[in-house]
């Protein structure tokens, strides 16, 4: 089976973002991100991805994100596919890290939508053909428009996938659910798509997307995972309940700029030191308050979830 074919087909469900944990100096916590990835696994997430917004890429050094990628990798071991972050502001950097992918045996690299600099479509259209042409590794477009200032249009990313064969996906994070729509029209249903947008993960699922990479799946991995597993065993009821069942959950990790109330989250689940390297910060103790009750409601701080 193919490179591009086998990540089709494995690359589903809810993968993972997980986030990059830091210790009181801000220094990497490489020891907890392990833990992280293994309860993952553990918890049923389908993939992991690394590096992503919730790992804060832009706080890290290219030499702290391939640090990162390299001991995601080697933690999860082939136990589930990874999918790390490689895109950056910076063009040559995104080439090196997504061509640092594909040496750890990476399945895929998902390379974001350039940040700040506002590239017209042509010259994302360059950006993306340089890095693809530069690999053999399947290529996930992350477009995110609300945190780069720039959406690729369907228009692009469908040239983008005609001239280049390894370009298998997009997570969008794009919460214009006809241009959603459109993506899959014009660059064919078998393209593998995914909800970056918490509140779409399941409407994209039924007009024929792979999954979701979600920021929620950090906190409550099972749940996330739960709802992908009833879609994909036909129990659309059951996807349907989970949906609005984390709806509360997702709308109070994202009142604040992500990853905070992730990582606020995480640290009162005793999974991590709760620790933003600047500009970034947790969030205000008012919205501290709040995560804290949400996630009593769901039982999740005292390790059982429950069924609200």
């Amino acid at each position: 089976m193919s490179r591009i074919r086998k990540a089709k087909e494995s690359i589903k469900g809810s993968i993972a973002p997980v986030i990059t944990p830091f210790k009181e100096d801000e220094s990497l916590d490489l020891q907890t991100f392990k833990s992280l990835i293994n309860w993952q696994i553990e918890s049923g997430s389908h993939g992991i991805s690394v590096t992503g917004t919730s790992g804060e890429p832009s706080s890290l050094t290219i030499e702290e994100r391939e640090l990162v990628m390299e001991t995601a990798s080697k933690t999860i071991n082939g136990r589930v596919p990874f999918i790390p972050a490689t895109g950056s502001v910076n063009h040559n950097e995104a080439l090196r890290l997504t061509k640092a992918a594909q040496e750890m045996g990476a399945d895929a690299a998902m390379v974001i939508v350039p940040y700040y600099n506002k590239p017209s479509q042509q010259a994302l259209y360059k950006h993306y053909k340089t890095i693809a042409d530069a690999v053999d590794i399947p290529i996930i477009i992350y477009n995110i428009p609300g945190r780069t200032g720039v959406n690729m249009e369907v228009t692009t990313m469908a040239r983008l996938v005609e001239d280049c064969p390894n370009i298998i996906g997009a997570k969008e994070s794009n919460k214009d659910f006809e241009h959603v729509n459109r993506v899959l029209l014009n660059c064919g249903r078998d393209f593998s798509l995914f909800s970056g947008i918490e509140l779409l993960c399941y409407p994209m699922l039924t007009i024929g997307g792979k999954g979701s990479i979600s920021a929620t799946a950090n906190v409550a991995p099972a749940k996330v995972a739960e709802m992908h597993n009833a879609w994909e065993e036909g129990d659309t009821e059951k996807a349907l309940d989970l949906h609005f069942e984390l709806m509360t959950l997702n709308d109070v990790l994202f009142k604040e700029t992500n990853p905070g109330p992730v990582k606020a989250a995480l640290g009162m689940m005793d999974k991590i030191t709760p620790v933003l390297r600047k500009p970034m910060d947790l969030p205000s103790e008012a919205l501290q308050n709040e995560i804290r009750e949400v996630l009593n409601q769901y039982g999740i701080l005292s390790n059982e979830i429950v069924t609200k």
